[in-house]
């Protein structure tokens, strides 16, 4: 445990009524807080708090999760992590039960205050099933895939996509403002790019109006980066579901992005090529199983070959944004093999 001083959003009074709000507990009082822990990143600060209660708690959650902002120095948000905030207050309802982290309360960032989110704990009932890059085992990549799916069956063409809930937009913006991201690249890196890859790349860019006419249907909210590392499975002591976090980067698009990310671009040839199969397979037997119709396997295939080409421009941007090579080197190899492997440099011909 930790005795970092309480931020506001910490204080008992607070998380009484944040957590009466959202159901969590009755007329029971918070009336003392613990910081269990404490993580400091660049983008936020995130507690594990332990609360006592006035009296018998009953089913009132022994612990919470603190995700919150900072100020600068002039004592302003340094940020908003507005699609986090927004994925809670507008998504997660309308998701499946424990699929996500529940949320007793999401706040946003405003004049002198961070944004904050107040999360349910799950470090006793879950745990992450490797250290970053080993992969888990195939039965958990089984669950994963399986709880993916259902995720993105909840918000399968949803009418709500592109009107109250995210910009249908935003990967059309992003992949506009490629091409002069990948010229900075290749200044900076251009060992690392072949004249071969460079054709690639230059003809993806080309053919890019042409090949998001391919992605206008069949959408859901995904996650944006979908690793194993953001994957909570249950211990076996409990019968809960896997559980999704670190949602500042979902939007609207193709639920292969997600699968394509966690297996083309990180898993080696060798492990990709056993297990890639058969578990677009289970994942697809799920999407049919919670309701999603009019999406053969062939569809899944072909949107999983466009999603892995789409990927190749995941590693530049890492790059770009100073991501350590470790990461972003790894990936470019990676899912080099994987476009090959899937035969995606035939969709641009």
């Amino acid at each position: 445990m930790t005795t970092d001083p309480l931020p506001r959003p910490a204080d008992a009074e607070h998380l009484t009524k944040a957590l009466r709000r959202s159901g969590a507990v009755g007329t029971v009082c918070v009336s003392n807080v613990v910081v269990m822990s404490s993580l400091k990143k660049l983008r936020s600060h995130t507690l594990r708090l332990h609360l006592d209660y006035e009296g018998p708690a009953g089913d009132a959650p022994s612990s919470v999760i603190l995700k919150m902002g900072h100020l600068d120095s002039a004592g302003h948000p340094s940020n908003t992590n507005d699609r986090e905030i927004a994925f809670y207050r507008d998504i997660a309802p309308a998701l499946p039960a424990r699929v996500v982290p529940h949320c007793f309360e999401a706040i946003d960032a405003a004049g002198g205050t961070a944004w904050h989110l107040l999360l349910e704990d799950l470090t006793d009932s879950h745990f992450i099933a490797t250290a970053w890059p080993l992969p888990p085992s195939l039965e958990q990549c089984e669950s994963i895939v399986q709880a993916w799916a259902r995720f993105h069956a909840a918000w399968w063409d949803h009418p709500r996509l592109g009107v109250s809930v995210g910009d249908a937009t935003s990967w059309e913006r992003h992949l506009g403002g490629f091409a002069e991201r990948f010229e900075c690249s290749t200044d900076r890196f251009g060992e690392f790019m072949p004249r071969e890859r460079r054709d690639l790349y230059e003809r993806l860019i080309e053919q890019t109006p042409l090949l998001l006419g391919r992605t206008r249907r069949n959408l859901t909210v995904i996650h944006g980066d979908a690793h194993w590392w953001n994957c909570f499975l249950p211990r076996p002591v409990n019968r809960e579901g896997v559980r999704f976090i670190d949602w500042e980067s979902w939007h609207i698009g193709t639920a292969t992005m997600d699968l394509a990310y966690m297996m083309a671009m990180l898993w080696y040839p060798d492990r990709r090529r056993r297990m890639e199969r058969p578990l677009l397979d289970l994942y697809h037997a799920e999407l049919l199983t919670r309701g999603v119709s009019g999406y053969d396997r062939q569809a899944l295939g072909d949107d999983y070959r466009l999603s892995a080409l789409w990927l190749i421009t995941r590693p530049v941007a890492q790059a770009m944004n100073n991501i350590p090579p470790r990461v972003w080197w790894n990936n470019l190899e990676r899912i080099m093999l994987a476009v090959d492997d899937l035969g995606c440099r035939d969709l641009l011909s």
